[in-house]
């Protein structure tokens, strides 16, 4: 055992705390590692050390935990906050705006601008006693100060800029301040010993003034005095503005002339300015000879030298050799002259000039009278340019009528055959049997759509005869076959052949959308009137009901959908639906017997007699959603 076990193990030396002590004096040491709080305050320790606590000391101990313990001991109940009124906004304080907003808040930053002029006398000057000096009286709302700037001029000799700083400016008659109602366009107003013009205003002003219903005046255009326009004259004169006098032409030519320098030349000039620039027209001649007829030309203008071209514009197959050149390029005269004796001297014609020229007008060339009647966009931008004519309105229609050839109608059917096959033999040499959708044929091949029918010619004899209108998808044939009545006197069978039947109110073949329960078709002269349909039929419609939109209980429900403010469509118990008809017809809804059967099919419900009715609170949920 080494020296520090034997030390460890000696009783009375101090360890490290992790091993308990022996006994000494029936008191164990406590481990420095292990804490237990003993469940009674009074413990044996306690006792041992003093007394024990009294039961206010105890309560004075719990007291103080509580931070706000001076405030509830003073008080007989708890202090609790008072809830926050309904008026009260949370909204912190520094966060809130006023309901009036002070003038500061409110009219931040809007300056109301108004542009004015004052006269300024001038002395010891020979070409103006006064001057007009242009200011900008600027009014901040915000605090209701005045600032007045002026623009800078060059080379002015008057130090400009701002006029007056910004402050309130006292009233002449010594009344408060001047404020926005002291200003309007048009009037004088003084401040300061001077008087001030106010001419106009700016946009935002205008505006702040209408909103608050006060004219405000219209703005005065602005005045110039002898300097300024002097002052204009010449700067603009400076900058190549203003095109020389004639008395300083006149005095650069002579000159000119004294320097020994030969004259400008004014054509070559003219092909420098206006090389390939060339005005195009677009004219016709009508020419009244015995076998003439209207001729159209294309007519160039070269602005280079005054010359003119004319070409013929042939149409196809104009029978016209194809010789475009009608006049070659040269001067145009207004007038042609002949002289008598060869040689001799004459003055030149006038010519053509480019004012000449205007579309709606005419120009004579040898003879013949040429009408304008339009021209390209260059030519156009130039005389809406440089002359100040505009040639779009003046344009001619010269576009000619569509020829019409009259069609011969094919000859009625004779009654053999179909009236297809007979309208082919008509058309061609060889006839060849008509298309058929063979589409139709593939798909639909097998199915009828039958629908009972009666008479309604009147006739006492006629009201217990049956028919049976059969309608055949594949091919749009219809057959009507007689049912059999006993003691009808009536023979039952075919009343009309199987093929496609003329509609009389149409004009045109007989299509499925003709037929439903309440139609009213002709056939062989009799007036018929559909009143059911067969189960299958029934089916077969409703499932293709985007080509028969009679089967379409969302198209129905639309039309019923007006029908919302009945009380009797909002019955749980539902509506009869002759009821729903009576309705439909009181409220001008052109609602059909196969609608309501479409409708009770997909809406019906059984009453407590038995009798079918239509719910209508779904009828109307669906119309609504459509």
């Amino acid at each position: 055992m080494t020296a520090l076990g034997k030390s460890a193990s000696l009783p009375g030396i101090m360890s490290l705390g992790l091993s308990r002590a022996p006994k000494l004096d029936g008191h164990h040491k406590k481990i420095s590692l292990d804490f237990k709080q003993s469940g009674q305050l009074g413990s044996a320790v306690d006792l041992h050390r003093g007394v024990a606590p009294t039961e206010e000391v105890v309560r004075m101990a719990t007291m103080l935990r509580t931070p706000g313990w001076r405030l509830s001991s003073s008080m007989s109940e708890p202090y609790q906050p008072p809830p926050p009124a309904d008026d009260i906004d949370l909204v912190p304080a520094n966060m809130r705006h006023p309901k009036i907003s002070p003038a500061w808040l409110k009219h931040d930053k809007q300056v109301l601008r108004f542009y004015a002029f004052f006269q300024e006398s001038v002395c010891e000057r020979p070409d103006e006693n006064s001057r007009y000096r242009h200011i900008s009286i600027m009014y901040f709302m915000e605090d209701g100060s005045l600032r007045i700037g002026e623009p800078r001029v060059e080379n002015s000799g008057i130090s400009q800029g701002s006029f007056l700083k910004r402050h309130r400016v006292p009233r002449e008659d010594g009344k408060g301040f001047l404020g926005p109602d002291d200003f309007r366009c048009g009037i004088e107003i003084s401040f300061y010993g001077r008087t001030y013009h106010v001419t106009g205003c700016d946009r935002f002003t205008r505006w702040f003034y209408e909103q608050n219903g006060i004219d405000v005046g219209e703005d005065e255009p602005l005045v110039e005095d002898l300097w300024q326009k002097s002052y204009k004259f010449k700067k603009t004169a400076e900058k190549g503005g203003i095109p020389l006098s004639k008395s300083v032409v006149d005095a650069k030519h002579l000159t000119k002339f004294q320097c020994g320098q030969p004259p400008a030349d004014k054509k070559f000039i003219q092909f420098l300015l206006n090389d390939r620039k060339v005005l195009r027209f677009k004219g016709f001649w009508d020419d009244r000879t015995l076998y003439g007829s209207r001729v159209y030309f294309v007519i160039h203008y070269f602005l280079a030298d005054n010359s003119v071209e004319i070409n013929e514009a042939y149409c196809r197959n104009s029978g016209r050799d194809t010789y475009p050149g009608f006049m070659k390029r040269g001067p145009l005269h207004k007038k042609n002259e002949s002289h008598a004796v060869p040689g001799m001297l004459a003055p030149d014609g006038s010519l053509y000039l480019p004012e000449d020229f205007v579309v709606g007008g005419s120009i004579d060339v040898w003879g013949r009278k040429i009408m304008l009647y339009d021209c390209d966009e260059f030519t156009r931008n130039f005389y809406q340019d440089f002359v100040g004519i505009d040639q779009f309105e003046g344009r001619i229609d010269v576009s000619e009528k569509p020829v019409r050839h009259a069609k011969l109608a094919p000859p009625p059917h004779n009654g053999i055959g179909k009236p297809e096959d007979s309208l082919i033999s008509t058309q061609m040499i060889v006839p060849k049997p008509p298309k058929k959708d063979l589409a139709k044929q593939m798909t639909k091949t097998g199915q009828i759509l039958r629908f009972e029918a009666k008479f309604t010619n009147g006739e006492p004899e006629d009201e217990m005869r049956r028919l049976i209108i059969a309608y055949y998808p594949m091919d749009d044939e219809v057959m009507v076959n007689e049912l059999p009545v006993r003691n009808s006197g009536h023979m039952a069978g075919k009343f009309a052949a199987k093929k496609r039947i003329e509609n009389p109110d149409t004009g045109e073949y007989f299509i499925l959308t003709d037929f439903y329960v309440g139609a009213r078709p002709f056939f062989s002269g009799q007036p018929l009137q559909i009143t059911r349909a067969d189960e299958y039929c029934l089916q077969y419609l409703e499932t293709h009901s985007e080509e028969f939109p009679y089967a379409d209980y969302r198209a129905c429900c639309k039309q019923v959908a007006a029908l919302c403010d009945e009380p009797e469509m909002n019955d749980p118990m539902g509506i009869d639906p002759d009821r729903l008809k009576e309705l439909a017809i009181e409220n001008g809804v052109a609602l059909v017997d196969h609608e309501v059967i479409t409708l009770l099919r997909r809406f019906g419900i059984e009453s407590g007699d038995g009798s079918p009715k239509i719910f209508g609170p779904a009828v109307l949920e669906e119309g609504a959603s459509h």
